[in-house]
């Protein structure tokens, strides 16, 4: 489901254009209204960490991990300095994959927001700090590489769930990021400007991210993995185009099978 930015729902009057946070809202209600009792895990980037976003979270009982910058939410980040200091026993340290990762959250931080602070929300914050080796290209040595990521959760947090919620959950973030980075730069052209009628353009949206589902579908297939896994995916694209345009297929032996029964299994 697509939320597009529209000219028409910015204020016009105040010059003020559409922005994501208002097509969020937009979204989220239409979301709810067709799945009501759907349960959602919403993962959310740093635009997203303030009072009206989750409040509207907790009205419809999704559950959340945003991206809390360091520079969001002043008062958050000093109950979580002041809270840390009392809540000690709240870490954990695992290996994943090849990152060793130390975790510290804080649990119960009252956030108040809106005109004299008459909003309030319980939040959880959880920190994590990771270390891993990596090869450098360019100097041929083992580099040491860190990281640190910061999430707001609607869920308390334990030594239970924290690698669920993070792991499992708020880093998959990323593979939506990727996912975009695709379309715009590796073959699906969706920053061109193939049409200046706006509904053109958002049928164009509509099929190239069903193309793209389908892509992805047919790559994870038992006829396809091994060959995605051989020569990539640029590579399978080259592959079965030289195999189309080519002398070797017989429409007897393509009749046959487009003929039989047939079933796809993902790998």
């Amino acid at each position: 489901m697509t939320e597009f930015l529209d000219y028409t729902e910015g204020d016009q009057q105040r010059n003020k254009q559409d922005c994501e946070l208002k097509a969020f809202h937009r979204l989220a209600a239409r979301l709810k209204r067709h799945f009501p009792r759907l349960p959602v895990l919403l993962l959310l980037d740093g635009l997203y960490p303030n009072g009206p976003v989750m409040q509207l979270c907790r009205q419809y009982h999704w559950q959340y991990m945003i991206v809390l910058q360091d520079d969001s939410l002043p008062s958050v980040w000093e109950e979580v300095e002041g809270l840390g200091k009392l809540q000690v026993n709240n870490h954990l340290e695992r290996i994943w994959g090849n990152r060793k990762q130390h975790f510290h959250w804080v649990n119960d931080i009252e956030y108040r927001y809106g005109n004299t602070g008459r909003n309030r929300l319980i939040l959880h914050v959880v920190i994590c700090q990771e270390t891993w080796e990596e090869f450098d290209s360019k100097t041929a040595a083992i580099v040491q590489k860190q990281s640190r990521h910061v999430w707001i959760s609607s869920t308390r947090l334990s030594q239970q769930n924290v690698h669920e919620l993070c792991n499992l959950g708020a880093r998959h973030r990323w593979g939506i990021e990727s996912s975009f980075l695709v379309e715009k730069c590796h073959g699906y052209n969706y920053e061109h400007c193939f049409s200046y009628n706006w509904n053109a353009m958002k049928g164009y949206h509509f099929l190239m991210r069903l193309g793209h589902l389908i892509n992805i579908l047919a790559q994870r297939t038992e006829y396809l993995a091994g060959l995605v896994h051989q020569r990539g995916v640029r590579g399978l694209i080259r592959f079965l185009l030289e195999t189309f345009v080519g002398p070797w297929l017989h429409a007897e032996n393509v009749r046959a099978l487009l003929d039989s029964p047939c079933q796809l299994r993902l790998e």
